[in-house]
């Protein structure tokens, strides 16, 4: 298998860069400058302060007091996107695409019949450059799981390559926080249990990994032998519709609630029929003040479609929300589950972890 990584750097950052040439050399953010706008991407400027994504725009600002806050120019990145794909499909149709900004590629049979990898990643970055005026990063290995590795590895403008007979000594000296599925709460745990690298991770026995990790235990005792069977899907099919809204300040009355509930549906119904999405289950994501997150979710019998289908359900479940004395700083609904399997007279209430997408502003 010949897969390919590729990698826009910085990517909104350096759209915003290119088409505004006095944003060239300086710290910039993309997000919406209010109380509680997040940063969505950083220029490598800002970085050097600390800025990153996911960041607090107040906090980035603090860190780096000369940051310039960009408003994201979300139809411009999707045009680039379009680009980033028309180069990609001249090699390949086995695409899987991540985001706007990166993709899987399968090139083991490609289009040009080149053989080596490395040689259709060079070609690539080459392309993108010429084509968009951006850089990207690539990484070229036998499975996703490591040519995603090493299109991180020498950002920005990278190219990394990890051979199969080097596959083993590469994953041993990696930190464990470097390998996919291992998040903040899951590098802590394993630090605790004296595993620090991928030769640590290596070290522990499958039914250890289980025992301490249910079945990402399986998945975890796979990487760190290099084994990875996940092909490139290039049918990429949706699991759910979804959105999501960080109010400016805190709601807490029901008159707010209420309103802003009823207009989170609409929106949700406006994603449901651009998607052509039909599905049965409907969950609520609440964050407090305290940044306390809950989710509620119910599944029905019928195609969750219309405003009339979600509305009574959100009510419903908002009202098993105590947010009088624990006010709300972001409100979220998504529907997901294309496929009913139990037909139920009654709604059934479960809980189920959900991507929500950003609600961009108006």
């Amino acid at each position: 298998m010949k897969i390919i990584h590729v990698d826009m750097d910085q990517f909104f950052a350096a759209v915003e860069q290119r088409d505004n040439p006095e944003l060239k050399g300086k710290p910039i953010a993309v997000g919406h400058d209010a109380e509680r706008g997040v940063v969505s991407t950083a220029s490598y400027e800002a970085r050097r302060f600390g800025v990153h994504s996911a960041q607090s725009i107040q906090v980035a600002k603090r860190l780096c007091p000369q940051l310039i806050i960009v408003e994201p120019h979300f139809q411009r990145y999707k045009e680039v996107s379009a680009q980033l794909h028309g180069i990609f499909h001249d090699y390949t149709d086995l695409i899987e695409p991540i985001s706007l900004d990166e993709a899987f590629l399968d090139v083991t049979e490609n289009k040009k019949g080149i053989d080596l990898g490395v040689e259709i990643a060079r070609e690539i970055k080459q392309r993108i450059l010429e084509t968009t005026g951006l850089t990207a990063s690539a990484g070229v290995s036998y499975c996703k799981f490591l040519a995603k590795i090493a299109s991180d590895w020498r950002k920005p403008d990278g190219l990394t390559v990890i051979h199969p007979d080097r596959a083993l000594d590469f994953i041993a000296q990696l930190k464990v926080e470097k390998i996919w599925g291992v998040g903040n709460k899951t590098a802590e745990k394993m630090h605790r249990m004296g595993i620090f690298t991928g030769a640590d991770l290596r070290k522990v026995s499958l039914a250890r990994l289980n025992q301490e990790f249910g079945k990402m235990g399986s998945v975890f005792h796979e990487f760190a032998n290099g084994i990875d069977t996940r092909p490139v899907i290039s049918e990429w099919e949706r699991k759910s519709v979804s959105c999501e809204r960080t109010f400016e300040k805190d709601i807490f009355d029901n008159a707010a609630v209420t309103i802003h509930l009823y207009h989170t549906v609409l929106e949700l119904v406006r994603r449901i029929e651009k998607a052509n999405f039909e599905g049965h289950t409907l969950t609520l994501k609440v964050k407090f003040q305290d940044f306390q997150q809950i989710t509620r979710s119910v599944t029905v019998d019928y195609i969750l479609r219309t405003k009339e289908d979600i509305l009574p359900l959100a009510k419903q479940l908002m009202g098993d929300v105590e947010f009088h004395s624990h006010p709300i700083r972001l409100l979220g609904l998504g529907v997901a589950n294309q496929k009913s399997s139990t037909v139920h007279e009654d709604p059934r209430w479960v809980e189920l972890e959900l991507e929500f997408e950003p609600w961009p502003e108006d």
